[in-house]
This record gives C-alpha cells, structure tokens and sequence, in this order.
C-alpha cells in the first residue's frame, strides 16, 4: 500500500512584503536579483514554518508563481505569454485574461525552465531539515486544456496538423520536465489537474472548451496525455495528482460530483496519491471512491476547506472519514485540505494564521484517525 505523509497540497499564502516586491519589479522599481533575493528570504521562512508544524513534505509554497498552472506553460519551448481577453470566469469573480498560447513546436530546455531551478533552491533547504521537498505542476491535460482553450485552438494546427503528434508532444514535454526534476532530486511530483473538475461541471465545461469537443473523447485523450508523460519513471519516484473545481480569491469555478469521471481518473490513470475536493456539497458524495478499490492508490480527502478562515469541527471531520470508510477502506483514506490556500498570486480570504491553524487540525486528525 501507498505511504501516506502530512503534506500539504501546495501553495500558501503570499506574505505583503512579498506582493510588494512583485509589484514594485513590475513597476521597474526592483530588479530581478532583489526580486530573488526577497523571495529566498521568505521561502526559507515558509520552509522553517512547515518544518515546524510537523509537514513530512513540504513546498515553496508557489512563491515565485502567479499562477500555479500558466508559469509552469510558460517555460516550455514554442510557447508565449499572452492574453487572452478574458479570464477564467468564477462565481462572482473573474481571473486576469493571462493565457498560453503555441507559437511553435513544442520542446523542453532544462536550463529555460525556471521550475528546475526553483526547485533545486527549496530542495537544498528540506535536505537542511531532514524533509522531503515536493514539487508541484500542472499536469499535462491542464496544459492541453489551455492550448485548446477558445481561440488558442486556432493556433495548434499550424504547428501540429496531426492530433495525435500534438498529443504526443505534450505528453513528451512533460516527461522531459519530471526526469529533469527527479535529477535534480524531486522524489514526489504532484500533477494538480481541474481539467476533471471542469469535465463534471456542463455549464463550466461549455465556456472552458465551446463547442467541437465530445467529453468521452476528452476525457481519453487526458488520459493518454497524463499516462504517457509518467509511464517508465524512475521505480522511486511518486506521481501524485490534486483536482479541485477552481479556487480563486476563494471563490470556485465548477461543481458536481465525481461519478462521471471515476473510472476514467481514478482507475485508469496512474497516480499514487489523489488529493480530492470534498470540503462542501459541491463535490458531491463518497460513492465515487469504489473505483479506488483493489488498486494500490490512495484517496486523500479535502474535508478541510482554503476558501475560509474558520475552523472546522474536529468530530465532524472524523464523521466524515468514517462515512467515507463505508466505502473504501480506512488504509486507502487519508485527509488534507481541499487545495492549496492561494492557486494564484492573489491568495484567498483568510490569514496566515488561519492557514497554520487549518493545517494544525489536519495533523491533529491524522494523529487521531489513523494513529
């Protein structure tokens, strides 16, 4: 069965004097080295944070980011920053218009990807404190997503006439960046991917895809994209994945529940570890977690929501746990929170305080459910 940690999904919330800098270098007010040097600063201090309330796995908690998914697109060959003209569209809320767009063939450069590098900063850092570092990006069928997005369609049948080629190359690509990031240490990879999440919903689903895309067809090129990017990794590295239904400025995107893609994303592709939304009714019931049985995964729940500041009831979680363990058996369960507390560089509405407390609760329940 698969080891289970106390980890967190991914991002924390960016510190003030953090937005800060980022704002005064895109003023031309800070270069990037004084931009760097605060963001080593205060990922050293996140890291001693983690350390401190007991994470087995930590991150840098997107620090560097804005986006968790748009910067990691950016830094492959045959792709530029641009925009889009509007940005995703949330409940009550709508995102910067910041988007991917292929300009080329696809292709990936060790020394222009600045996850590589990232990464190696943070690593050094848990190997200091005797924890592991994780790395998290989006997962490949994100990335399809984005290029198929709209009006940036358009653009991949000049550079990839055949579908399947461009599938291939993306899947290509990727396994490129995991093996680059296992050399420089990375032993977890977690592929955050709301591509499920978007398919559950209709409504979401028609404005992120419009029209000329059959969900059952999507749903096997996601994961042949997925699969064939972490098929014949190293025997001791761990593919996880994360999905969620959008988490902006605490609002979401999608909603429903799992039932129609848990053959397809929980038995069929091959993570370890899958960290699910379950905070709220939008995420539907436990029902959808039989397609784990038998398999050698684990179903993290997301029973402690990012999306505010106030603390749930520990014997509610508990409940929870146990309603679910009616389902799949308590040794393939395991609980985090819904998702990382800022999936952009605006964060979510609560404290700091309130996301230490959050993961506080976590381990607390970890501690008591499973020993």
């Amino acid at each position: 069965m698969t080891k289970k940690y106390f980890e967190h999904v991914g991002s924390f919330l960016r510190p003030v004097e953090l937005k800060e800098a980022r704002e005064a270098f895109e003023a031309g007010k800070l270069s990037q080295e004084e931009l760097t040097a605060v963001e080593d600063r205060l990922i050293t201090d996140l890291v001693d944070k983690q350390v401190a309330i007991g994470l087995e796995k930590i991150t840098d908690g997107e620090f560097r980011r804005a986006y968790w998914h748009l910067d990691n697109f950016w830094g492959f060959d045959g792709v530029e920053h641009e925009h889009f003209g509007q940005g995703y569209l949330f409940h009550g809320e709508e995102t910067g218009d910041d988007t991917a767009v292929l300009r080329g063939k696809l292709g990936f450069t060790k020394e222009n990807h600045p996850f590589i590098a990232h990464y190696d900063f943070y690593k050094k850092l848990a190997d200091e404190r005797g924890v592991e570092a994780k790395i998290t990006i989006p997962a490949p069928a994100q990335f399809l997503a984005e290029l198929d997005r709209g009006k940036n369609a358009a653009t991949v049948a000049e550079f990839y006439p055949s579908r399947q080629d461009f599938l291939r190359a993306i899947a290509e690509v990727y396994r490129e960046e995991i093996l680059a990031l296992y050399e420089t240490g990375a032993r977890t990879v977690q592929l955050d991917d709301c591509t499920w999440g978007m398919l559950i919903d209709e409504d979401f689903w028609h404005t992120m895809a419009g029209a000329g895309f059959k969900k059952e067809d999507v749903i096997e090129e996601y994961l042949y994209v997925n699969n064939n990017a972490i098929k014949d990794l190293p025997s001791d590295l761990t593919i996880n994945t994360h999905v969620c239904r959008g988490n902006f400025h605490s609002t979401y995107a999608a909603k429903g529940a799992y039932d129609d893609v848990a053959e397809a994303f929980f038995g069929r592709e091959n993570a370890r570890a899958y960290f699910l939304e379950y905070d709220n009714e939008r995420s539907g019931g436990f029902e959808p977690l039989a397609a784990f049985k038998g398999l050698d995964k684990v179903a993290v729940l997301g029973l402690i929501t990012t999306k505010d500041g106030q603390l749930e009831d520990k014997e509610t979680i508990i409940q929870r746990i146990h309603e679910a363990a009616e389902i799949l058996p308590l040794d393939q369960l395991w609980l985090a929170t819904q998702c990382g507390f800022a999936s952009t560089q605006e964060g979510n509405i609560l404290t700091e305080e309130d996301q230490w407390k959050k993961l506080t609760l976590v381990k607390e329940i970890i501690d008591e459910v499973w020993g």
